[in-house]
């Protein structure tokens, strides 16, 4: 299985821009219901990650106000990415070794195509579990 097969029906890429309030930014991951999005400039550029760890570790852990607090001073620029291509295993090892539970989405052109989550990756892994056991179930109730 690969990142394509994952977030290939998505129809939303999640982004907000470097210029945003983090109380905007707070409101976006609440509505849209999810908890890293994409940061992007002025000229539609990904410049960064910003997540609801990013929001309670560097703004309210340190008791500062989120509308005076701007994204591009809080978020992740180091960014951990991946391509489409990229299968399964190797970007559970990447979200492991680094420590993260998002990775950006970028295509050959490094265009930003959304996020992989480690949501994804255990919905992925659930499913194949079903499926394996929907399959030995079969089996060992085989009508005979």
């Amino acid at each position: 299985m690969k990142v394509s097969d994952l977030i290939g029906s998505r129809k939303e890429v999640f982004a907000i821009s470097d210029d945003d309030s983090v109380l905007q930014a707070a409101q976006y991951l609440h509505d849209k219901q999810i908890r890293a999005a994409g940061v992007v400039n002025a000229q539609g550029e990904l410049v960064g990650v910003i997540s609801q760890s990013d929001i309670s570790d560097k703004v309210a852990a340190q008791n500062k106000c989120p509308t005076w607090v701007k994204v591009s001073e809080i978020m992740s620029s180091a960014l951990i990415t991946v391509s489409p291509n990229m299968t399964f295993d190797d970007s559970l090892r990447l979200m492991e070794q680094w420590g993260v539970h998002h990775l950006v989405v970028l295509d050959d052109q490094h265009e930003f195509l959304g996020m992989l989550s480690v949501n994804d990756l255990l919905k992925a892994m659930v499913s194949d579990e079903k499926y394996r056991a929907d399959i030995l179930e079969s089996y060992v109730f085989a009508v005979r």
